[in-house]
């Protein structure tokens, strides 16, 4: 049976009456930390939830679960206890009859463990719960990186011919089976934070980018598809079946260790003082944050249709020319920390070199001084750093002119070392400062929402949790947007059930 839409409004009546009965009597009490949870409940609106869904309920049956209630109690959940699973939060839900109202059912009246799992799948586009095939050969484990530094490519060059394969053949929007959860969660969720101003400038967005270690096992787990092990003849090449076939081994450079599970590439909103995310991609934990960058801007730009995309800030983790490439076919400006370690002062056909940084060097080795951008000609202007004070102080001047010796490189010779907004200028230097922005909605995920608890084995139910972390970082961003005036309403409220 299809389920019917409650109003928001109706779930507000009935969480305030319902507050009133059980907690206005005496018997229970309200302590300070239970308000925030109420108000996040209270001002976030799921009603639409059971009109997203409705197409994928049976028109026959018995009455479903309000699937605003069904999918509220999951986000309180992970408000609450993420560190548990669903089927210790449905003892919650038993045990806290505040936690029963807040998600909108009747305290005694409470779904199972698979209502939960029944209409969590709903969100999920496909019948495989995974989206790579059991059945792959075994993979070995990456070569160890640094200690800070993430782990090299497997194949030099993979990302230069990723990038020209998509610009040769072309971008064709590709369905994946978690564009359900990104539909649902852009048009209810971000689209409500970019009404208040919490994303920043819709019309010229700055996308933030970085990589994540998730562990889900300690260990692969598979099992042989021949007979060559009761043979006598392993170890043997052939295929196993995986039991979290989009997983391998990573390598982790934060803790120095090897480790299994998803490689989470996060792109968020870098203007946004909350620091929200906006599009995650699990990725095989065995790949590189230069090659999940190609593949999530490319999907998000596909996706995302609330605004434009300016600007892109990425560590030095991505600095290859194909990405630069890339991200300006993506009409994207690319703010990239340059990897020293890969880079060596250039020559040029003149008496001029480049530093590592990009910056022309005059022949006394001096660093040429920056003298604004020409987007006409898509050229940068330097000038010679003795003749920008009051006359030319240089002992052995390269040039006649007054006005000194000028220089300038083009960003079509080299977009990595000549960017449109020089490294040395203030506007990217207070650009890229945001650039974190990203790492501390990892950390947010990771940390305070203990996003690696889950004790999932398929991809589908790591999707939900992290989309469910996600809508849940917007609403805390909303609640105390709105604190200021909630407060006022608490005391009313308070008065109200006494």
């Amino acid at each position: 049976m299809k389920p019917s839409v409650i109003p928001h409004a109706e779930y507000q009546r009935l969480l305030l009456d319902r507050l009133r009965q059980h907690y206005g009597n005496g018997t229970a009490v309200l302590v300070r930390r239970d308000w925030p949870l109420i108000w996040k409940c209270f001002i976030t609106d799921l009603s639409y939830t059971s009109s997203f869904l409705g197409p994928f309920y049976g028109a026959r049956g018995s009455a479903p679960r309000d699937p605003a209630s069904m999918l509220r109690s999951y986000l309180l959940f992970l408000l609450v206890r993420p560190e548990i699973g669903i089927t210790a939060w449905v003892d919650e839900l038993h045990r806290v009859p505040l936690y029963a109202i807040l998600s909108g059912f009747e305290p005694g009246d409470i779904p199972g463990v698979g209502t939960f799992y029944d209409f969590l799948s709903r969100f999920w586009a496909a019948e495989e719960n995974s989206l790579k095939p059991r059945n792959k050969p075994k993979k070995s484990k990456p070569k160890r990186g640094k200690k800070g530094e993430k782990a090299p490519t497997s194949s030099p060059g993979k990302v230069k011919r990723l990038v020209e394969f998509l610009m040769r053949r072309g971008i064709s929007p590709r369905k994946q089976p978690f564009d359900r959860l990104q539909q649902f969660f852009q048009s209810q969720i971000v689209a409500v934070s970019a009404k208040i101003g919490l994303l920043g400038d819709l019309n010229a967005l700055t996308l933030a980018g970085d990589g994540t270690p998730v562990v889900t096992a300690a260990y692969p787990r598979s099992k042989p598809t021949c007979e060559c092990s009761a043979q006598g003849l392993a170890p043997c090449s052939h295929r196993r079946a995986y039991s979290q076939p989009d997983c391998d081994s990573g390598w982790d450079s934060a803790r120095e260790r090897y480790f299994q599970g998803y490689h989470l590439y996060m792109l968020s909103a870098a203007n946004s003082q909350h620091d929200l995310p906006l599009y995650p991609r699990l990725q095989p934990a065995s790949r590189h944050d230069a090659v999940s960058v190609v593949v999530s801007s490319m999907e998000f730009t596909q996706r995302f249709t609330l605004g434009t995309v300016d600007k892109i800030l990425l560590d030095a983790a991505h600095d290859a020319e194909a990405i630069y490439q890339w991200l300006e076919h993506q009409h994207m400006e690319p703010f990239i920390d340059l990897n020293k370690r890969k880079t060596k002062p250039a020559a040029t056909e003149t008496d001029m070199t480049i530093s590592p940084a990009g910056v022309p060097i005059c022949p006394i080795g001096k660093e040429m001084k920056l003298n604004g951008y020409d987007r006409t000609q898509n050229r940068q202007k330097w000038r010679c750093p003795l003749a920008c004070k009051s006359g030319n102080s240089c002992p052995t001047p390269c040039s006649d002119a007054k006005y000194g010796r000028t220089y300038h490189t083009f960003t079509a010779d080299n977009p990595r070392l000549f960017p449109k907004t020089s490294r040395e200028s203030e506007a990217w230097k207070a650009a890229y400062k945001r650039r974190t922005s990203v790492e501390r909605s990892n950390k947010r995920e990771k940390v305070d929402y203990k996003l690696e608890a889950g004790r999932h084995r398929s991809t589908k139910m790591w999707y939900i949790r992290i989309y469910g972390i996600m809508m849940c970082q917007h609403i805390d961003a909303w609640y105390l947007h709105y604190k200021s005036e909630l407060e006022p309403l608490q005391t009313q409220l308070l008065q109200r059930m006494a």
